[in-house]
């Protein structure tokens, strides 16, 4: 729904540049109106002024993503795709000097960074001429630029690939950030946050419906210091989805605006654009699809602030601008989609911040791409983005405020800060790891949460063996919580039954509320970390959370809910069967009613959306329920199954459907073969309904139990493809599931070689009233009105019995009173027909064969390996 800027440009190729300093446009400033309420105008703050120093001929120039100041005050801005780099001189402002507009002689294209630094303009690219980070020397004598060379190859492009560049508080070093399709950089030295990064998901994720970001694994996005000429690397932070830009603030802290996936909204999953405070060796929990970690996970670093929807990309605070002194010190940062710059403005909290937004700047359509500050003390911003039209605007404060520079740093709760910084120093090897540990320990317990993190941290970087009984002992519970997560990560697996005992000794009721979403994330770390315990400290878990779900609070009964689910609770499904009987509760995502008020494109979209917007809660706990295999009675279903019917009423991203439709999916495949049919059979879900059928090519011939037999040795080199194509030729496909696939009324084929012998299978196919299981029985009913029905019974209870009469067709059944039944007997011919195999040749009863003892693998020794299938589609032009 929302469209994005993300990085741009993945097949770019290199271009000649021209020459050098060649001067090709001038264009005199113009004032843009504001504040009239008419379509163009910009809403500005009472104030500023807008001017547009350069209309960007976009068949010449490109369209511009990236903005730098070089070392004379003068703007370089990249094209995103081969148009190269270009150099802005803007005219004095306050006048109608024009701005000057040169091509660089840079052979460099697809810039999504630029940062003069060390003496060089160093370049992130993505695309072009290859992902990854270039450099050129600058000579301000002359004013010109030597070679470009590449001094890192980064592994990743695209949509999400490495991005904006920035200099490190100490001036020493440059630091890169990247999109979650990027691999981190090859042979990186070191990692802030310990390398051994895993998904941390107690249960199975469900990957995004429409194919995105499928089969990503953690890190996910992330920052990485390098030093000038890009030999050594170190990863600072990680676990964003799409940072476009970050800065760092005077007090040397680094922000990140981190994109959201707006496919995912109107699930618990999703999560806004936000700014994020990304200390050293920060997790943010991005994971692909379902998997993205809520806030409150304490191995994670939350947000700073959330925003809403939208399209992250330009990022810079206002130091140097000429500017009251609020907005100097404000973070701005640029919205792609809704045309807004936001100023963000900080306050220390702890050794962290809190932060509050405002509406700086906006128009529609205003596509932003990226913004720095001049060296004249105006705001300079540009507009483009996958081949729009580009634009050069400068703000400047004409207002009565005073605009004198005020300091930027900010002395408030530097204590903290430094506490921090020292603890982040241990997030290394050190020479003395025990002096450290014994510095670190102490802070497991702090009450501020990012110094909790750092401490634990440093710790990890640190021999387990020097802490992990000591944690065991901890009586503090914010120490001991935040040291299990340490211990599950990196100390002794054989640990697992002491710290699963610990846990399980502390009682909930004596628990402050607050530590509860802590403890029970603890709890699953272990078990992710160290492994599934064992059944009996299984059910003292089990005994020890029962009694506590549901506990009244929503995000503790979805974590609840995960862990006793996974703990195998006998009562956790049907107490969550209740919760989904409550009301509907309408949850709308965070930042949207701002988005509607903002935007006139995409306003009616969302209004929809708050007018519709699911119940997260209950979303959260089926999806959880899908997992469970047993216990399940006929109305937990209708109850179960009737919440997705609801939830599809209910509005959301463009990947909500397939959410709900897999979730669904999930929760059939893992419900017994009856019950599945009995599913389909009360209405709770649509019976699969097979594509056109594809038909056999012949001729056929009169197989028998020995003649299919005699083709036993022939089964190799078989055609997969064709033996998948005779499964659905002679309609098994129409009543048996193989591998998610299929109907429901036959038992499901996809173990069937695990139970079958060659012989066994051929006699079920050509024989099939010869051995019925008792569950595929038919049976045959007489009623007392002279009515005969032949068919499976699905359902036989004190009130009367329901049989399926067509086992094509699960919705065709016929239900017979109690009191109208005569008799019933078992029929002595199976549901399944006879000479199924009659159409095919022997080519294709050796593939159908193969396909089934296969259990569906292409790779299986029976097949020969066969070309791709080519794409369908129309022809070419020539």
């Amino acid at each position: 729904m929302l469209p994005r800027l993300l990085t741009l440009g993945a097949t770019l190729a290199l271009v000649l540049p021209a020459a050098a300093h060649e001067t090709v446009a001038t264009e005199k400033p113009v004032v843009m109106p504001a504040n009239t309420g008419k379509p163009d105008a910009f809403t500005t703050l009472p104030g500023f002024r807008v001017e547009r120093i350069f209309f960007v001929p976009k068949e010449k120039f490109g369209s511009w993503v990236s903005i730098t100041t070089d070392p004379k005050g003068r703007l370089v801005v990249s094209d995103q795709e081969k148009k190269g780099l270009y150099r802005v001189t803007p005219g004095k402002p306050g006048t109608d000097e024009p701005a000057k507009v040169e091509k660089l002689d840079i052979n460099i294209t697809a810039a999504q960074g630029l940062l003069f630094a060390f003496g060089h303009l160093y370049v992130s690219v993505n695309g072009g001429p290859g992902s990854g980070v270039y450099r050129a020397k600058y000579d301000t004598a002359t004013d010109t630029f030597g070679p470009v060379e590449k001094i890192k190859e980064i592994r990743g492009g695209g949509e999400h690939g490495p991005h904006a560049l920035r200099l490190t508080p100490d001036g020493k070093s440059l630091l890169l950030v990247a999109g979650n399709f990027t691999q981190p950089p090859e042979n990186f030295q070191h990692s802030r946050l310990p390398k051994n990064w895993g998904e941390d998901l107690l249960l199975p994720r469900n990957w995004d419906g429409n194919g995105f970001a499928r089969g990503l694994l953690a890190p996910g996005g992330w920052v990485a210091k390098f030093d000038p000429d890009g030999k050594t690397w170190e990863m600072m932070a990680s676990g964003m989805r799409n940072t476009y830009d970050f800065a760092l603030n005077a007090d040397g802290e680094m922000f990140v605006y981190d994109a959201d996936m707006e496919w995912d909204m109107g699930s618990p999953w999703y999560r806004p654009t936000r700014v994020c405070h990304a200390i050293s060796g920060s997790e943010f929990g991005w994971r692909s699809g379902t998997g993205k970690w809520p806030p409150y996970y304490l191995d994670s670093v939350p947000p700073v602030l959330n925003i809403g929807p939208g399209s992250p990309v330009g990022v810079d605070f206002g130091y140097g601008t000429k500017f009251p002194a609020k907005y100097q010190k404000a973070l701005f940062m640029l919205d792609w989609t809704f045309g807004t710059i936001y100023a963000v403005h900080l306050e220390p909290s702890g050794s962290t911040y809190t932060a509050t937004k405002e509406d700086f700047l906006s128009r529609t359509p205003l596509p932003l791409t990226d913004v720095t500050i001049g060296h004249d003390g105006a705001l300079y911003f540009t507009t483009g983005g996958r081949n729009t039209q580009s634009e050069l605007f400068r703000v400047t404060y004409v207002g009565n405020e005073p605009t004198d520079r005020v300091e930027y740093k900010d002395p408030r709760n530097a204590e903290q800060r430094e506490l921090r910084h020292k603890l982040e120093a241990l997030h290394q090897k050190v020479d003395d790891p025990a002096k450290a540990v014994e510095f670190a320990y102490p802070y497991l317990g702090n009450e501020d949460r990012f110094i909790r993190y750092a401490a634990r941290i440093a710790l990890e970087h640190q021999p387990a063996k020097l802490w992990q009984d000591r944690v065991l002992k901890e009586e503090d519970p914010h120490a001991f919580l935040t040291g299990v997560v340490a211990v599950a990560r990196q100390g002794d697996k054989s640990l697992e039954p002491r710290l699963l005992e610990r846990l399980a000794s502390v009682d909930w009721n004596k628990m402050p509320e607050r530590h509860r979403l802590d403890y029970l994330r603890a709890l699953q770390l272990v078990m992710i970390r160290m492994g599934e315990p064992d059944k009996q400290l299984a059910g003292l878990l089990v005994r020890e959370l029962d009694p506590h779900f549901p506990s009244g609070d929503d995000f503790v009964d979805r974590e609840l809910c995960q862990v006793l689910v996974y703990l195998k609770s006998p009562s956790v499904l049907a107490k969550t069967i209740e919760l989904l009987k409550r009301p509907t509760v309408h949850t709308p995502q965070p930042g949207m009613a701002d988005v509607i008020s903002r935007s006139r494109q995409y306003g009616p979209a969302i209004q929809k959306m708050l007018d519709h917007a699911p119940d997260q809660q209950k979303i959260a706990l089926a999806f959880t329920l899908r997992n469970v295999k047993d216990g399940w009675t006929m109305d937990q279903r209708k109850v179960y199954f009737n919440t997705f019917n609801e939830a599809r009423t209910w509005s959301g991203g463009a990947s909500y459907e397939n959410f709900i439709k897999e979730m669904e999916r999930n929760a059939f495949e893992n419900a017994s073969e009856a019950d599945r049919l009995a599913i389909e059979v009360a209405g709770l879900r649509k019976p699969f309904k097979p594509k056109e059928l594809p038909k056999p090519k012949g001729p056929g011939r009169d197989w028998t139990m020995d003649t299919v037999l005699a083709l036993e040795p022939k089964l190799k080199d078989r055609s997969f493809r064709n033996g998948e194509k005779m499964f659905a030729a002679t309609r098994c496909i129409v009543c048996h599931r193989f591998y998610g696939e299929g109907g429901a009324t036959g038992p499901d084929l996809t173990q069937s070689a695990g139970r079958f012998s060659f012989k066994d299978m051929v006699e079920s196919i050509v024989l099939p009233s010869k051995v019925v299981s008792d569950q595929y029985k038919a049976s045959v009913v007489y009623s007392t009105d002279g009515k005969t029905y032949t068919g499976k019974i699905v359902s036989d209870t004190k009130d009367g019995i329901t049989i399926l009469t067509d086992p094509e067709d699960s919705t065709k059944v016929v239900e017979v009173k109690r009191a109208d039944i005569d008799q019933v007997k078992p029929s002595a011919v199976s549901l399944m027909p006879e000479k199924l195999l009659q159409p095919l040749n022997e080519d294709e009863v050796l593939d159908l064969l193969a396909y089934l003892l296969s259990r569906g693998d292409p790779n299986h020794p029976m097949f020969k390996k066969e070309p791709p299938e080519p794409k369908k589609g129309r022809p070419k032009k020539k």
